[in-house]
Parts: C-alpha cells; sequence; structure tokens
C-alpha cells in the first residue's frame, strides 16, 4: 500500500519500462518506421506523428481525454509508434500510461522526452515554417509560406501544433530517412494529411461552429463571472438532459467524437427507443432520479488512498453505492437482450452491496458531522466503545475529584474543577485571585503551575497525574484507533475500487441515452435506420434548433443515392431558407452519428466519414489571413479530404471576391468532384446566388448533378417565402423585393431595379447627377430667345454684360453637366 500511495502522490523520478532515454542522450541507430508527437493538458491531448515510409506528417486536432488516456491509448494502438515524444513536464496521468504502456510485452515504444521549452507554440510555428517541404512553391516568402501552410494544417489546435514543433526537431536530431546525406539536406515532409480514429467521423472546429452544435455565452450572473460562459442554444444544449456531471462530460465527447461504428450507434438506439416509449416513462423517472445521487467516484477514490477523505466524501460514496445498487435492481427487471440493460447486470457487482453495508454498518455519519470527523458506530470495535463509555461517564467522575481536591487547596479559593483537554492530559482549574498579580503569586504548594486562561489558573496535581497514568488520553486513543479503522474500510474500498469505477462508465452512459431519449420524445424525433450504403433519405427534415425558435417550420426531405443526384445545388432569393436547410442536414446528419434520434418522419443514414462545410466566414487574427484567404482553405480542406463517403456543405462560396474570379473559383470545384469517379464523389449540398454558373452552361452534364429551388410567391410588390424545396432554378435573386422587406428607402431601389435592367440588357447606364437632355434643350433655347430679343440698335445696349451675365454663366453649367 505505501509503494501505491508513492506512486500516486508523484514521488521518484519518471522511470519507463520501454527503453526511454534523454534526448541529449540520443543514440544513433536505425530511423524507426513512425514517430509520434504528444502533449496532454487539461484533460486535451494533442498529437502528431511523422510516416518515414512515405515522409508524410499526421496530425489530430485536440481532442478530449479521460483520465485514462484512453483516446491516447487508442492512436498508439492504431499508428504502432516506434518512438513517442513528450514533454519531460507532464500530467500524472501521463506519467502513469507511460508506465503502463512501458510494462506491455507486446509493443514497447522508446520514450524520448523534451525540455517543456521545446513545445512552446511559437516555437512550433517557427519550426513548421522552417521544416523542409519540397512541396512549396519556390521563391514563396514567410507570409505566403504562412498562409499556403494554414490550408495544409489547422492552426486552431494549440496542443497539435506544439507536439508538431518538438516532432520535427526530433526528425532534425535523428536524420530519419537522411541519414546518408549531406548535413545540409533537411527531413522532408512530403504531404500534411489529418488524422482520424477509426470509427470516427472528421468535423473540424469550423464545422461545430456554423452547425451551432456547441455556443458558449457569457454568464449573466455576476456570482459566476469566474466560471465564465454557459452554453447558448446549442444542439448540445437542447440534448444534454443529463443528471449528474460525468454523464453530459460523457454526451460531450460524444458530440466531440461522432462514430461510424455501426454495432456502437446500434447499442445507444436500442437504449434510446426503450426509453423512449410512453410505457416506459415511471421506470425512466426511477433511474433518473437515482442518477441524482451519483458522485464523482474517481476523485473520491483519489482523496481516499491519498487519505484524505473528509465527511461528505463518506456520505457521497454512500449515496453513489446505494443508488447504484437502486440502479442495479430496477435494470435487473428490464429486458435483458438490450446490451447496456445486461452490461449493468452484470457489471454492478455485488461488491456494492458489500461495501453500502460496510459503510452503513461503521460510520456514524450524525456524529462524523458535528465533530466534523470521521467517528465509527457502536458495536464496531469493543476496545473503542469502552474508551468512548469512560468518556461519557468522566463528567461525574471528575466532579468528585474536583471536590476531594478542594480540600487540600488554600481556603482562599471558593471552587475548583478539573477538566481534559486533548493532548495535554487532566489538569486542575481553579479562578484567580485578586491578590495574584505577578506570575510568582500563582505558585501554590503541591501544584504545578501550567497556564493561564479567562482568570482562570490551571494546575497540574499529584491526583490529575494518576488520573493520566489511569485513563490516558482518551480522546486521542479515540481518534486514532477510529482513524485506524478508518484505514482499513478505505483498504477494503480501494480494493474493489475496479466496480466502482465500471459504476462511472456503465452510469455515465446510460445518463446519456436517458438524456436523449428525454429529447427525443419532447422533440418528437424518431429513429433512424443506419446502414453502411452510401445513400441518405430524410423524410420531412426539420432544422432541431430553428423549429424550437420559429412558431410554424416547413418540412423539406433530401435524397441522396449513390449514383445519382449527390450534388445538389441550390439557387433561390436571399432569406429563402438556402443555408437552413444546409445546415439541417447537416444537423441530422450529426444527430445520427452520435446514436440520437433525429428530427424527421423517417431517415436512412448511409453513415459518412466526415463532414465538410464552407458556410461561414471568420477572422483569424492569430494566423494573419483574410477572410477570403479561410474561405478558400476551407474549399480546400474539402477537396483535399472528403471522399466518396462525405458530406460537403457549400454556401455562397466566391462571394468574397472579385464576381468572375469567385464564379470561375466555384465552377471549377463543382466540376472537379463531378469528374471524379462515382464512388469518390461525396454528398455535395451547394447553395449559391451565382446564377450565372446556370446561365452560361458553365457546369458538365452529369447524372450526379441536381438542381433545387425554395419556392416563393409574389404578390402584387410583395415577396411571400414559401420555405418549400423543390426540383428547378430560381432565375431571379428578387433583391429588390428583399431590400424592400429590409426597409430600405423606395427611390434607392427604383433606381438599383433600373441598373440593374439596364447592365442586364446592354443599355447604357447614365448618372443620375446629370441633367437629362431635355433639360440641357430647354436651357439652350432659353438662351436663344433672350439673343434673339436684344435690340441691337439700342445705344444703351452693353453687349458685353449681356455675354457675360447670360450666355457665359448657361454655356458653363452645359459644359459642366455635359
Amino acid at each position: 500500500m505505501a509503494a501505491a500511495l508513492e506512486e500516486l502522490r508523484g514521488g521518484g523520478g519518471i522511470v519507463f519500462g520501454a527503453p526511454g532515454r534523454n534526448a541529449d542522450e540520443e543514440e544513433e541507430d536505425d530511423s524507426p518506421a513512425v514517430l509520434l508527437s504528444v502533449l496532454v493538458q487539461h484533460g486535451q491531448v494533442g498529437l502528431c506523428f511523422y510516416d518515414s515510409e512515405d515522409s508524410s506528417l499526421h496530425y489530430m486536432a485536440d481532442a478530449p481525454d479521460n483520465h485514462d488516456l484512453h483516446l491516447l491509448a487508442r492512436v498508439i494502438q492504431e499508428v504502432g509508434p516506434h518512438v513517442i515524444i513528450t514533454s519531460a513536464k507532464q500530467e500524472r496521468c501521463m506519467t502513469r500510461y507511460l508506465q503502463q504502456l512501458g510494462s506491455n510485452p507486446h509493443h514497447k515504444p522508446e520514450v524520448v522526452t523534451y525540455p517543456y521549452v521545446d513545445f512552446g507554440l511559437e516555437v512550433g510555428k517557427q519550426r513548421l515554417l522552417s521544416a523542409h517541404l519540397p512541396f512549396l512553391p519556390e521563391g514563396i516568402s514567410e507570409k505566403e509560406k504562412m498562409s499556403y501552410l494554414s490550408s495544409c494544417i489547422t492552426f486552431d489546435s494549440p496542443l497539435m501544433l506544439r507536439a508538431v514543433g518538438a516532432l520535427l526537431k526530433c526528425l532534425d536530431r535523428r536524420r530519419v530517412g537522411v541519414e546518408l546525406e549531406d548535413s545540409s539536406v533537411g527531413v522532408p515532409v512530403l504531404q500534411f494529411h489529418a488524422y482520424t480514429l477509426k470509427g470516427v467521423v472528421f468535423i473540424d472546429r469550423d464545422t461545430y461552429s456554423v452547425l451551432q452544435i456547441f455556443k458558449s455565452d457569457l454568464h449573466p450572473s455576476v456570482y459566476k463571472l469566474q466560471s465564465g460562459e454557459k452554453e447558448g442554444l446549442s444542439l448540445y444544449g437542447i440534448l444534454n438532459r443529463c443528471r449528474c456531471k460525468f454523464g453530459s462530460k460523457l454526451l460531450r465527447q460524444w458530440f466531440l467524437r461522432p462514430t461510424n461504428d455501426l454495432a456502437v450507434l446500434h447499442r445507444r438506439q436500442e437504449v434510446i427507443r426503450f426509453f423512449s416509449s410512453p410505457r416506459n416513462s415511471d421506470i425512466l423517472r426511477t433511474l433518473q432520479a437515482s442518477l441524482r445521487n451519483i458522485r464523482n467516484i474517481p476523485s473520491l477514490l483519489r482523496r481516499m488512498s491519498l487519505s484524505h477523505t473528509k465527511v461528505t466524501d463518506w456520505q457521497s460514496l454512500y449515496k453513489t453505492v446505494y443508488s447504484a445498487v437502486c440502479i442495479r435492481d430496477t435494470v435487473r427487471h428490464l429486458p435483458q437482450s438490450i446490451k447496456l440493460f445486461g452490461d449493468i447486470s452484470e457489471g454492478f457487482s455485488d461488491d456494492l452491496h458489500y461495501i453500502a453495508s460496510l459503510i452503513s454498518r461503521v460510520v456514524d455519519f450524525e456524529t462524523s458531522l458535528e465533530e466534523n470527523r470521521f467517528t465509527i458506530k457502536a458495536n464496531v470495535d469493543p476496545s473503542i466503545d469502552e474508551k468512548k463509555r469512560r468518556m461519557m461517564g468522566l463528567s461525574d467522575f471528575l466532579t468528585d475529584v474536583a471536590r476531594r481536591e478542594l480540600e487540600h487547596l488554600d481556603p482562599r479559593i471558593p471552587s475548583c474543577c478539573v477538566i481534559y483537554i486533548p493532548l495535554i492530559g487532566f489538569l486542575l482549574s481553579v479562578p484567580r485571585l485578586p491578590s495574584m498579580v505577578e506570575k510568582e503569586d500563582f505558585e501554590m504548594e503541591g501544584l504545578d503551575f501550567m497556564f493561564l486562561s479567562e482568570d482562570r489558573l490551571h494546575y497540574r496535581s499529584q491526583r490529575t497525574r494518576e488520573l493520566d497514568d489511569l485513563l490516558g488520553d482518551l480522546h486521542c486513543d479515540i481518534r486514532d484507533m477510529e482513524t485506524a479503522v478508518m484505514t482499513q474500510l478505505q483498504n477494503a474500498i480501494l480494493e474493489r475500487s475496479t466496480s466502482l469505477h465500471q459504476v462511472i462508465d456503465l452510469t455515465a452512459e446510460l445518463d446519456c441515452l436517458m438524456a436523449l431519449s428525454s429529447a427525443s420524445q419532447e422533440y418528437g424525433y424518431t429513429s433512424a435506420k443506419l446502414t453502411s450504403h452510401r445513400k441518405i433519405v430524410i423524410t420531412q427534415g426539420r432544422h432541431p434548433l430553428l423549429e424550437l425558435c420559429s412558431p410554424v417550420f416547413v418540412a423539406n426531405s433530401f435524397h441522396s443515392s449513390e449514383t445519382e443526384g449527390r450534388v445538389k445545388i441550390i439557387t433561390g432569393p436571399n432569406s429563402s431558407g438556402k443555408s437552413i436547410f444546409l445546415k439541417q442536414v447537416g444537423l441530422i446528419m450529426f444527430m445520427a452519428l452520435i446514436g440520437s434520434d433525429v428530427p424527421a418522419k423517417e431517415a436512412e443514414i448511409g453513415l459518412v466519414d466526415g463532414i465538410f462545410t464552407r458556410m461561414q466566414s471568420r477572422e483569424s487574427v492569430s494566423v494573419g489571413l483574410s477572410t477570403f484567404m479561410i474561405d478558400l482553405n476551407q474549399m480546400a480542406q474539402a477537396l483535399n479530404n472528403s471522399t466518396g463517403n462525405s458530406l460537403v456543405l457549400i454556401d455562397e462560396f466566391g462571394k468574397g471576391t472579385n464576381t468572375v474570379d469567385g464564379l470561375s473559383l466555384l465552377a471549377a470545384s463543382i466540376s472537379y468532384w463531378l469528374r471524379k469517379a462515382v464512388v469518390d464523389v461525396p454528398h455535395i449540398l451547394l447553395a449559391t446566388n451565382f446564377h450565372s454558373l446556370l446561365q452560361l452552361d458553365l457546369l458538365p452534364t452529369n447524372r450526379l448533378l441536381s438542381f433545387l429551388t425554395l419556392e416563393t410567391a409574389v404578390d402584387g410588390d410583395e415577396l411571400v417565402f414559401l420555405y418549400q424545396l423543390k426540383e428547378g432554378i430560381c432565375r431571379s435573386s428578387y433583391a429588390a423585393n428583399i431590400a424592400t422587406l429590409a426597409g430600405l428607402p423606395t427611390g434607392l431601389i427604383h433606381r438599383a431595379v433600373e441598373v440593374s435592367e439596364h447592365y442586364r440588357t446592354g443599355k447604357p447606364i447614365k448618372r443620375t447627377d446629370k441633367e437629362s437632355s431635355d433639360e440641357q434643350a430647354k436651357r439652350c433655347r432659353s438662351v436663344v430667345e433672350k439673343f434673339l430679343n436684344l435690340d441691337l440698335d439700342d445705344k444703351d445696349l452693353d453687349l458685353q454684360s449681356f455675354m457675360k451675365d447670360e450666355l457665359l454663366p448657361s454655356a458653363g453649367e452645359l459644359l459642366n453637366h455635359s
């Protein structure tokens, strides 16, 4: 036990079972095939690895992991690295994991530790910029290189970027793949690849943001300013009905790691289907009531192993174990064909009942709370019971002793008492007399003065010494003996900690699935049919967030088969619902990938391996890229990484630059996908207002291509949105009608319509600040008439003044307006 406690306290140096060594003591040997760099901080894991076979660098976006680093373990199991690079300054969970990894006889990677400074964020970026990247264009500047690299590797994962820096340092030191080359030749990185675990669907940060899967808002309460944020209107916010914190934590992990593993999803679906049935609502409420009492067992066990257990911890543990037993007893009456129910019935072993009954028999919670320390009940330890009886009868006995002591004291002392003080023992306490001023006045024959407190003098006498010898330090003895009992109880519980950890894992899963079933019942969701085919059919789908905010929501269907209609181009007026439909499809797909029911009448979902979006432009001060450059990066991500099993959502791509250039890029991107083999074309939903894309016939004819629009109706000058999707093409953007709805001035709108019409028909557009030809002719006639009316025979006629006052100003105005 002592060795285990020492390990948990983090004592001693790091000793890896693998042939680890310090970076400065690296030996030259054959280069390994795969080098993996990892950094773990605050429950997040960032990693990357280099494969020397094809000189490729694979990176994984920062992701949350639990205290056992299950995610990291899965990555290492899949990748099988020969070398693991990590920081010398690491969290305890990482130290523990590496020690366990070193004891694995089947796979013992070499562990290399670098100083923490080598994992700096700026250090990582600079090493990336100075790396040997042969694919970069020649003569590229530093700023251009950053822009180019931002389309190859995400800069939104700081832990991963820091791990990249350490990986590049290790590659450079070991000269991986270029051992025989000149020292000036760097280790080449020929390509970058985004890495995702098998069964985990790729979704980047921009997609999470634009689909509003998570949304953090500042907390309005001044008392929660330190916590900073709360969940706003988001998919996670409306589905998270979890009753305990670790249930919410697990649900967030499901959201961050959606899966296309059919076995996992079917396991979740069968539980949600069971609890979504109205006849099982009573069972749902019973189990949720028990879940409220489940506490954070790993933290409790950790404090217990360090002997830092508080009275409240014992209460929490007892409630947790008791509630777990209640959950097990309830679940055992449910269909055991549902795998989670069977796992709970078997996994919640009799150890739980043993722990609950043991705590109930031993711990005296009422007295423990009063004294704020661990106390035990009667009949647990006879010797402790005997000492407590002595303590309880001590008051009357000490009163009798004090009466006898008073008979031998100075007659001037009116009274005395015998008191017991823990750690000091029994003392005689007498009141201080007025004559007792100096310390010498406190001396009494046969008594040893101890201290003065609140005008009472405390002495040790022969009789109090006898009491110390007879009774001993009762209070401390009782505390020590009860502490020994607590240690025995802790050891008995820690021996069964595996059962307790299983309680957390299974109750968290149960909590998440009951939360999803509650949301499904309330919002009218349906269970999706999940398949491995490349086909998506959504009948009367709804946007899960917008339908909560809108009094009326028009449902729309979506169909994408394996060989037809995989690339859908949606046109329609602004505000007609194009973006909403794109997000609706994305959210329904995402909900299916976490096992949730979906907002639709029916749904058959062919599982995808990634969801890519180019929908929301965002600024990036840290990378220093323009909005359009970031749009291009998002599009490049979709073009380079999507497969025939991906979903791609594109909204208004190309509008951030010159119209012709934007239209050309959009047409080229669509054509790039359409030229691929049918099995390599992803499901694509594209919304655009570039009507020239269709009018100029810029796209090839292909059965994979289909056109959709959202219905509208024009009632006089008013545009009415029907929000109903149908096949076809929208011929007008109805910008003037939208501008009228937005409240723009009527004259401005009329002028805009006039300019638009002239531009479309090729007519010349006249500026509004010039006079019309009729007005100019009228002005000319006026000047001529004035000139003809002049009497040239008049001696008083001042022709020069006339020219100056009438003719020249008019001519000047005409010249100015011409």
